[in-house]
């Protein structure tokens, strides 16, 4: 195979990654505020992101004490702790307003990750790719202002702290997998997403809580573990290597349209029509880009 058919493969398996991607988010979003009318946020974190770093730990330990043995600690602690304090402020921003809302406003990082790309590693981005992700923003806003979303107000602003967080994991990931394997990536994101957690539940609660008793809050927070942290950080990492940050920022956008989906069916959460419509553009411009080419 010539070495364009290759790159073409990769950029679809790539891409292929994050859709799946954000199929799972999009279910985890609103099952995860079904859990927090049992369990404390923090806690259900803290239990949450250990499950997943044991499973990492389990099958790569050598590879990650290879990798803390040789690589610069900030290669793999700085791009963790953006991790960590995305999903984290996501998730306490879950507990306070719509899951719809939260899905929405985090999809901003489409247009911020671009923005920290350049400000921090001086990386321009071709303007019809910027174009198009400007695009996508009325998408956004008719999904999170005129289609369903409930205020503005303490979630929301999280929310948007934690979209900063995330184009931070995105561009600074991106850079250290260069040195950085993405398992090892995979589980040292999921070990800084715990200790993040942990320290949460002590200072704004009384320390973790594990005496859950439910076996449904159980299956979440498997689900949760397995598929949202381990597998969701891996794919977002795998895909890294083969497309840019720009682009998986993109491709994430649909995450709030699988969101939605989800939000109906589980939560009973409904979109206005323009709503329906934002959804539809947002799509239409993953689309767009996807035909751009990255160079």
């Amino acid at each position: 195979m010539s070495s364009g058919g290759r790159n073409i493969r990769g950029r679809l398996w790539a891409e292929g990654l994050i859709v799946l991607q954000s199929v799972v988010y999009g279910f985890g979003d609103p099952i995860s505020k079904i859990a927090f009318k049992t369990v404390p946020v923090f806690s259900m974190m803290s239990v949450r992101y250990c499950i997943a770093f044991l499973v990492c730990f389990l099958f790569f330990r050598k590879r990650i004490f290879n990798t803390l043995k040789t690589v610069p600690v900030h290669a793999w602690l700085v791009p963790g702790t953006c991790m960590g304090f995305c999903y984290l402020l996501n998730n306490v921003a879950l507990s306070m307003t719509d899951a719809t809302s939260v899905a929405f406003l985090r999809s901003l990082s489409v247009i911020i990750t671009p923005a920290f790309a350049f400000l921090f590693f001086g990386k321009k981005i071709r303007r019809q790719h910027l174009l198009v992700q400007v695009l996508v923003l009325p998408g956004i806003y008719m999904l999170c202002v005129k289609g369903g979303l409930s205020g503005f107000g303490a979630g929301e602003v999280v929310t948007i702290i934690a979209a900063c967080c995330m184009a931070g994991a995105l561009v600074f990931s991106r850079k250290n997998l260069e040195s950085v394997d993405p398992l090892s990536m995979t589980a040292l994101q999921a070990a800084c997403s715990a200790v993040l957690a942990i320290a949460g539940s002590f200072i704004f609660e009384r320390g973790v809580e594990v005496h859950i008793e439910s076996v449904k809050v159980w299956l979440i927070i498997l689900y949760l573990a397995i598929m949202c942290t381990f597998l969701g950080y891996l794919m977002q990492n795998l895909a890294l290597t083969e497309i840019s940050e720009s682009h998986v920022a993109m491709l994430q956008s649909l995450c709030p349209v699988m969101t939605a989906i989800f939000s109906f069916a589980i939560l009973g959460e409904k979109l206005s029509l323009v709503g329906v419509a934002g959804a539809a553009i947002i799509i239409i411009c993953v689309l767009i880009k996807n035909n751009i080419p990255e160079n």
